[in-house]
């Protein structure tokens, strides 16, 4: 079980009128995953709270506030997360999804699109692609192809702690052999993608690294038919097992945002993040 503390705090160099908000700071409940306890709190007190759930099967809390100007907004998440995935190899493939290319049936072919396009677009980035093709002429099976690729990414890529902005398009990373997690992560899902290979951005918690400064972490899952989503984070080189905690999944990062939201007023922003992990 892992106890997760996490606070997010904006503040604002002069009063706002702070809009709705999108909070995606739940962990999902899956059969790898379970939720034992959550709070949150919320400063100032919202007006309303509704909880839903989105097509990726990510909780979602839409949170409203009085229109009162402020200059913070602190939010805090309690978290108590069981987790139990201690053999991600633990599956079996359908029979016709073992190699290279992956000849989907048409109806699973077509829920799988959003997952199958271009991170930038409908195209694929061509960097990625011939990244690809070159990992495709030496793995044409498909674990091999997808833990060749891992390894590649990790060893060839420095890591780049980038707390802010969206993650560079995959030919950048690929260039500059670095990147945040999340540009190595898009990186790995253009790649899959360039061959066939559905795959989402994933947000989350990363336990299984020690280190005083904690962020949230991203890492990429890779749909398998047979064994369905599954983990792969080229930041480390690791496949997903039971220190990564899922909080969010989606086509696109933006999608994954933990806190998403606008402001009425003319001021700038700044953000403070603090996470403490403890397994017990």
């Amino acid at each position: 079980m892992f106890q997760i503390a996490h606070s997010i705090t904006y503040e604002y160099s002069q009063p706002v009128i702070l809009l709705p908000h999108k909070l995606r700071l739940r962990p999902q409940s899956s059969g790898q995953q379970s939720v034992a306890q959550f709070a949150l709190r919320i400063l100032p007190a919202p007006l309303k709270m509704v909880d839903v759930r989105d097509l990726d099967g990510n909780d979602i809390l839409q949170v409203w506030f009085e229109a009162v100007p402020v200059q913070k907004l602190q939010i805090q998440s309690q978290v108590q997360v069981i987790s139990d995935l201690s053999a991600p190899f633990d599956y079996l493939l359908e029979p016709w999804a073992v190699n290279l290319p992956i000849d989907y049936p048409h109806s699973v072919w077509q829920r799988l699109q959003p997952y199958l396009q271009g991170y930038l677009g409908s195209a694929i980035d061509p960097v990625a692609t011939q990244l690809g093709a070159e990992i495709w002429s030496e793995h044409q099976g498909i674990g091999n192809f997808l833990n060749s690729l891992n390894q590649k990414i990790y060893q060839s890529c420095g890591y780049l702690l980038r707390i802010d902005g969206l993650p560079w398009p995959p030919g950048i990373t690929w260039s500059k052999r670095s990147g945040s997690c999340r540009d190595l992560a898009v990186l790995f899902i253009e790649v899959c993608r360039s061959v066939g290979l559905a795959a989402r951005f994933v947000s989350g918690y990363e336990a299984g690294v020690e280190s005083p400064d904690r962020y949230l972490h991203a890492w990429a899952e890779v749909f398998l038919p047979g064994a369905g989503w599954r983990g792969y984070d080229p930041t480390h080189g690791l496949v997903v097992a039971d220190d990564h905690i899922v909080l969010a999944t989606a086509p696109l990062q933006q999608q994954t945002m933990p806190v998403e939201g606008k402001f009425q007023g003319k001021a700038a922003e700044t953000m403070t993040d603090q996470l403490l992990i403890q397994k017990s």
